[in-house]
């Protein structure tokens, strides 16, 4: 039934003079020999999918449709540590965690987040596209991921609460805070006196919604798309730590990629990779105007009295130990001395 009908409307189109090329084409539309899938937890309307896709039709039409990478993005195919393992055991291909995330698996790879460790984007990239990120990158091949070698941007992150500001350290005391399944996190958190938990991304809005937490962190974009603003009262501009996204892949599906397939992916992603880091800096620079008018109130910190508070607590001390001195070294080699 289908053929007759097909040939009827093509017979239809030949008689009306139409070119039977633009119509027949697509009947003969191969599938790509290679499909990969990546899994991320950020809504579309994120600069990280709209460039991730523009990545995907790149690469489709470098290898003439060879190559198709599906993108499933908003926590789609689990949270967090779910994508992370089936990135790991070969489920996805490709998975966009945090710093923070991948760090359950490879510590050094927290090293970019440890607290007030930047004070700027241009020591940001000057670490992670250096030798911080270099050594990083040879720590996440021994867990058979291949990690491309553009990050992505993630923000600085600030921190919201649902009830008073947060202005100096001292307002952190007994604060139940939203952290990322980190012990970085965790660790920073508690030498800031807060009362950190470590929830999935996809349960912050419904745990500040239920009140299991009173407060949470994230870069400002991240809390614009999520409309955590609906489930909180202010917003300290305290940029206490910077994070972003490596671009992983599962290590024996890289491997096993034609010499000539991984050079057009590395390099469509690491260029959209950079790309959206230009996003994220134009999104920065009006999200906050864009939060103020849905209700979020800001105000400003004293960075200082957090340091302070971390150094008296052993913060820096304890973490330049964990990562050790050749990993804190190339850091305080980009930013300055910490501890």
């Amino acid at each position: 039934m289908t053929t007759v009908t097909r040939r009827s409307i093509l017979r239809g189109a030949a008689a009306a003079g139409a070119a039977l090329p633009l119509i027949s084409a697509p009947l003969v539309a191969r599938a790509a020999e290679i499909e990969l899938k990546y899994g991320n937890n950020l809504p579309l309307s994120h600069p990280l999918n709209i460039r991730a896709q523009e990545a995907a039709d790149r690469i489709a039409k470098e290898t003439n449709g060879r190559v198709e990478v599906k993108i499933f993005p908003n926590n789609q195919l689990g949270g967090d540590t779910d994508m992370l393992s089936q990135v790991r055991n070969g489920g996805i291909t490709f998975f966009t965690p945090s710093a923070l995330v991948i760090a359950t698996l490879v510590p050094v790879a927290a090293i970019n987040a440890v607290g007030f460790a930047f004070s700027d984007y241009d020591q940001v990239w000057k670490a992670m596209d250096g030798p911080v990120g270099a050594h990083v990158r040879e720590a996440i091949s021994k867990v058979n991921l291949f990690a491309f070698e553009k990050m992505w941007d993630n923000g600085f992150r600030q921190m919201t609460t649902s009830g008073r500001p947060i202005e100096a350290a001292k307002d952190m005391s007994g604060l139940k805070i939203r952290v990322p399944v980190s012990p970085l996190s965790i660790s920073m958190f508690k030498a800031l006196d807060a009362a950190p938990a470590s929830l999935q991304f996809s349960e912050v809005y419904s745990s500040l919604q239920t009140k299991i937490v009173d407060a949470q962190e994230n870069p400002l974009p991240i809390i614009q798309v999520a409309k955590l603003y609906e489930v909180q009262k202010s917003c300290a501009v305290s940029n206490h730590i910077w994070d972003g996204f490596w671009f992983v892949a599962n290590g024996r599906a890289w491997r096993g990629l034609p010499a000539d397939v991984q050079k057009i992916v590395a390099s469509a992603i690491n260029d959209a990779g950079v790309a959206q880091r230009g996003d994220i800096k134009k999104l920065n620079e009006t999200v906050q105007a864009d939060l103020q008018a849905k209700g979020l109130a800001f105000n400003k910190t004293d960075p200082d009295s957090f340091r302070a508070k971390l150094r008296d607590a052993g913060f820096y001390k304890e973490w330049q130990e964990r990562f050790g001195k050749e990993a804190w070294g190339l850091l305080e080699g980009s930013v300055g001395k910490l501890a």
